[in-house]
């Protein structure tokens, strides 16, 4: 009985270190969606401001460089 408990204890222990793991890594990742997601949103605000410009800012526009 002694030793059933002991092995509970180190499962339960390992569970615990487990489940500390994937929170920490849970929460990084969502600290990297966040960021990404602020980039692409300031990378659209600048797409945006640059096709309001008109055929200036359009990269079908421009005459490749050998011209």
């Amino acid at each position: 009985m002694e030793s059933r408990l002991t092995e509970l204890e180190i499962k339960l222990a390992f569970q615990e270190d487990l489940l500390e793991t994937l929170n920490t890594t849970v929460a990084r990742q969502q600290q990297q969606i966040d960021l990404l997601q602020e980039q692409m949103q300031v990378l659209y605000q600048q797409m945006r401001a640059g096709s309001a410009g008109g055929a200036e800012g359009d990269p079908l526009q421009e005459l490749p460089p050998h011209y």
